[in-house]
């Protein structure tokens, strides 16, 4: 889809490679710019999963010559990623100013936690910082319980990465039309804040509210994980009456009528989720897969990564692809599956993209 889109990506961590891994997985040539010696971040490895689909030049920034040939990638470019500290990239010459000397078409795509301005902008921070202070942790866990989420998937992920890849698509779009690039700013602080649209679309009608339990997506007795008896977890979040009826159903609880009055009283969700406690934990995860499974009750196992390769719907849609858990290009077009594009080394494309700018000269 995105084929004859050419990104360039200044090495960085975290939520701007994987805006360009997303990017290629959709099509783009995605050249990334790799320092001389990596970074020394915990859990770094040669290669790069975040990487795959794109191609690799060596180059050190602060060296006149290679800023020189960075420069020149740039001017062919309808985009470049940039992650570092405001302020950064200016002293190194590659700032927005500088690179639209050479290429005003460009959309030059800054991936930040607080963003280009504010007086948090110059200081550091981690997907947990930023989502806490934008309000997108607040729902997190069960009420008294230490707000958390899956590493990475709201800040960097939801509310940085995905963010700058529709911010640099929206301005390839214009640039092509009116022949001028523009300077996105996506900060995970935004991002992440933005992402509550809709949760507060709901507010209106009193299905959220600010004290934490007490909302119908984190405090009834169908909106929950439960333990069963193997020490495994199932989810339930049968929300509409439809779909309660049936979870009622599988249980032997249709005709409770504690059960069934409860859907919606908040009063009743504290006693009714520590009736359900016991009745699923008598149970291993598989049974009560296998119960609810092929049924509108909203009940689901949880799995692991590992878990979830072997998955039936999982494993039929190819979501998972090999054995090193890499998942498969996502969305899909005309209902394929795309096979992700191979992880580079570091460094492995430096001679053929040298070769290819003198040639251009």
């Amino acid at each position: 889809m995105l084929g004859g889109v050419k990104i360039v990506e200044l090495e960085g961590l975290g939520p701007g490679p994987f805006c360009g891994m997303l990017l290629a997985d959709l099509g783009a040539e995605v050249t990334v710019i790799h320092r001389p010696v990596a970074a020394d971040t915990p859990g770094a490895v040669d290669e790069n999963l975040l990487d795959r689909g794109k191609r690799s030049i060596v180059l050190d920034l602060k060296d006149p010559a290679d800023r020189e040939v960075a420069l020149a990638l740039i001017a062919q470019a309808d985009a470049l990623i940039e992650g570092y500290r405001p302020g950064v990239a200016e002293r190194l010459g590659l700032g927005p100013q500088d690179c639209h000397r050479v290429n005003q078409r460009l959309v030059y795509g800054r991936m930040t936690g607080w963003g280009q301005e504010g007086p948090l902008a110059k200081l550091a921070g981690h997907d947990l910082n930023y989502i806490s202070r934008s309000g997108a942790l607040w729902y997190a866990s069960a009420a008294g319980d230490a707000p958390l989420t899956p590493p990475t998937l709201v800040g960097d992920v939801g509310g940085g990465a995905m963010y700058l890849a529709v911010g640099i698509l929206s301005g390839v779009l214009n640039a092509r039309s009116t022949g001028k690039g523009t300077v996105v700013d996506a900060a995970i602080v935004d991002g992440s804040a933005h992402m509550l649209a809709l949760l507060h679309s709901m507010r209106p009608s009193g299905a959220m509210v600010t004290e934490r339990g007490q909302s119908v997506l984190d405090g009834p007795h169908w909106n929950q994980s439960y333990l069963c008896a193997d020490g495994g977890w199932v989810t339930v979040q049968a929300l509409e009456p439809k779909f309660y009826a049936i979870f009622l159903e599988k249980l032997g609880l249709n005709d409770d009528e504690a059960m069934v009055k409860g859907h919606y009283d908040r009063a009743a969700w504290g006693p009714l989720k520590e009736r359900l406690k016991p009745i699923f934990a008598a149970k291993p995860r598989a049974h009560w897969d296998a119960l609810f499974g092929g049924t509108d009750a909203c009940v689901a196992p949880v799995l692991s990564p590992e878990e979830a390769q072997h998955d039936p719907h999982i494993k039929a849609r190819g979501i998972w692809q090999g054995e090193t858990l890499a998942p498969a290009p996502a969305p899909r077009f005309d209902g394929q599956t795309r096979i992700a594009g191979a992880i580079p080394a570091r460094g492995a494309h430096s001679a053929q993209i040298r070769a290819e700018l003198a040639a251009k000269r």
